[in-house]
């Protein structure tokens, strides 16, 4: 069992809701805080703006955001577009300013591909009236890359208030490709705001998420493992971050594995069940890659899972001072590119 988060095939799990603000404004351990965390990182962004304009952000987000344009999807047919698909259709080529597909309410059944050649999108719902994009793809049908309900594949992609799910059937056990993802993000700098995505990764977990409520839950039988993040270098400055998160489930579950040489993966605040291996990571049978490689961190955790007790000798316990970098947007230089919501 795999599910691979971030850039790699979902962004799902990453539970840090969006800085906005040059200032490392670190993630509460209260998660009834997180409302009033985001609310004051928020005020951050609009005083800067109204200060300096779009000058402190990436150049090219800063110059599609002064021109943006708003295209309306409606099921009932008053919108520009009564599907998503027909909807990214119309964005040119090659398009240079920022276009919000404003998504009304209901359920959109799709398999929408976003191409590279169409940065600077955003999909937006109403936070009261959720759409729904739902699609049944599997990898048996369409290979494991390609069984996203929705794939993005350009850059400064931006979701507000989206669900998106993936409603092919709980794997048996005995279906070959039964994989069936729900989001896929090739592009760059991508953003969720109160969005769910609901899918099931290699046969044995399934994965329900909401900002700031985050929830992984295994159904596996024998072995599964929950990330597998790829970073080929230690100078790379990826990784995956998990906050506030909840695990629970079934089957023996390892919160890491070493795909690639140099994985780094960090969970802070969240609670493991009793599913957790005691070990807590895999170096994917490769023993070279150890503590001179490998950055596999937990802070504050809780939960029969989290006892460190058992761990692997590459496993780190973080301290507040090594934990900071990775409860905070700069750790992503989202001061650059990570905007809020629209306002619609």
């Amino acid at each position: 069992m795999l599910l691979a988060g971030a850039v790699a095939l979902v962004v799902v799990v990453i539970q840090i809701p969006s800085v906005y603000c040059g200032k490392a404004r670190l993630i509460p351990s209260d998660r009834t805080k997180l409302d009033e965390w985001i609310a004051v990182n928020m005020k951050d962004y609009v005083e800067r703006k109204a200060k300096q304009g779009n000058s402190s952000l990436d150049i090219k987000l800063a110059k599609a955001e002064d021109s943006v344009k708003i295209v309306k999807v409606r099921k009932d047919g008053t919108g520009d577009f009564n599907t998503v698909t027909d909807a990214v259709k119309s964005i040119p080529k090659g398009n240079t300013q920022r276009v919000v597909v404003w998504i009304g309410g209901g359920e959109y059944v799709e398999k929408i591909t976003v191409d590279v050649s169409k940065p600077f999108l955003t999909f937006y719902g109403d936070k009261d009236d959720m759409p729904t994009i739902v699609f049944n793809g599997t990898a048996f049908q369409y290979g494991t890359l390609n069984s996203a309900t929705v794939e993005i594949e350009s850059d400064y992609f931006v979701a507000a208030n989206i669900a998106f799910v993936n409603s092919a059937p709980m794997p048996d056990g005995k279906r070959v490709g039964a994989q069936a993802v729900a989001m896929r993000i090739s592009g760059d700098k991508a953003a969720f705001h109160n969005c769910r995505i609901v899918y099931i990764f290699d046969n044995d977990i399934y994965i329900h998420t909401h900002m700031q409520n985050t929830s992984i839950i295994s159904v596996a039988k024998g072995m599964g493992v929950i990330t597998a993040q790829a970073r080929e270098d230690v100078s790379d400055d990826s990784g995956f971050t998990f906050v506030h998160c909840n695990i629970t489930g079934t089957g023996d579950t390892y919160l890491g594995r070493a795909w690639k040489e140099c994985p780094r993966v960090v969970f802070a605040y969240t609670f493991m069940g009793t599913l957790i291996n005691s070990q807590g990571w895999s170096n994917n049978m490769h023993k070279d890659r150890n503590e001179t490689t490998v950055y596999y961190g937990e802070y504050k955790c809780k939960g029969p899972g989290a006892s460190t007790k058992g761990r692997v000798n590459y496993a780190k316990t973080l301290s507040d001072e090594e934990a900071q970098p990775f409860l905070s947007m700069t750790y992503l230089h989202g001061n650059k590119w990570i905007l809020p919501p629209p306002k619609l």
